[in-house]
């Protein structure tokens, strides 16, 4: 097996390697004047099986797209080097927010990204916590895995919630599904059941609306999960909600923390007591900010690590998730 990691999520593939005893593998990544660049294996990949981690977040130096026609070309380089099978690890998948027609003649980007990697040559592709998993499901016709963080905030929320009176709340309604699954996996770890609640949300042309709560949040500790925070204006605006209607205490969970837009304006001066992400982004834009002080970066290498183990070996990556 070999495990590459390109160059802007060399950090995250640092700590995934040590988790499973190895050292990255080498390669080389070369910039040129014009902008283009290169990217080619330094070890044998004959006949091998390799894991390729790339998380697809813009950030100073590198666009989401950038990031993306890398990862392409790099996997295309491997399956020129006879790799066996070639599997990608992406953290954090883009576009995947467009996942259908919302206007006449929208583009359905998950789809093309979809294509795209399959066109590259990759056999499995590995992320976390997609926006519409079914939507993601349905666009790949190679095998794919969708990772959860829910257990992982739930191993950290039990010992600030389990004297209180925890409700689960989705910022939106299509995101109950997933409250639904989170409120399953606290409701074993305290041993009660938790009710799930929703706020109503509406947009139109990029302006979002709605703030009526669905659900008794007085004298609650009330814990918010959604799968990215962007702006922070949905998680902002369910959280003054709920303190309005008198909520103990508000906490938000997001696996990707994307921090756009101002965050010291939008979370800082929010309700929120605590937010909650995983290290598929790293919170640079956090760097300088009072809003960081609100943030906790819980560690998702174990996760990943274990199901590339999994993954090698024969063994059921499902079980990782089952409540």
């Amino acid at each position: 097996m070999k495990l590459f990691a390109l160059n802007k999520t060399r950090s995250f593939g640092e700590l995934v390697a040590k988790e499973l005893n190895l050292s990255l593998s080498l390669y080389e990544e070369r910039e040129f004047e014009d902008g283009e660049h290169k990217a080619r294996p330094l070890e044998n990949v004959r006949n091998q099986d390799v894991f390729v981690i790339h998380s697809l977040y813009s950030d100073g130096d590198q666009s989401v797209n950038d990031k993306l026609c890398r990862l392409l070309f790099f996997i295309s380089a491997l399956k020129d080097a006879s790799a066996k099978k070639v599997t990608a690890i992406i953290p954090y998948l883009c576009y995947a927010r467009k996942d259908r027609k919302t206007k006449s003649r929208d583009p359905v980007n998950t789809r093309y990204v979809a294509r795209l990697l399959e066109a590259s040559g990759a056999d499995n592709i590995v992320t976390m916590d997609v926006h519409n998993l079914q939507a993601f499901q349905n666009s790949f016709r190679i095998p794919t895995e969708n990772l959860e963080a829910r257990k992982l905030f739930g191993v950290y929320l039990l010992p600030l919630v389990k004297d209180d009176s925890p409700v689960i709340m989705s910022p939106d309604f299509g995101g109950i599904k997933r409250a639904e699954q989170f409120q399953r996996t606290l409701t074993k770890q305290l041993n009660k059941e938790l009710p799930v609640i929703f706020m109503e949300k509406y947009r139109s042309s990029g302006v979002v609306s709605g703030q009526r709560i669905t659900g008794d949040v007085k004298d609650k500790a009330v814990i918010i999960i959604d799968d990215l925070i962007s702006t922070g204006g949905t998680i902002a605006r369910a959280a003054d909600s709920c303190k309005k209607l008198g909520a103990k205490k508000v906490l938000a969970l997001a696996t990707h923390g994307l921090f756009t837009g101002t965050p010291d304006e939008t979370l800082q001066k929010s309700p929120l007591d605590q937010i909650l992400v995983t290290n598929t982004i790293p919170p640079f834009r956090l760097d300088n900010t009072r809003t960081k002080e609100k943030v906790t970066v819980l560690n998702a290498a174990p996760l990943f690590a274990e199901t590339i183990k999994r993954m090698e070996e024969g063994g059921s990556v499902t079980e990782l998730f089952d409540d």
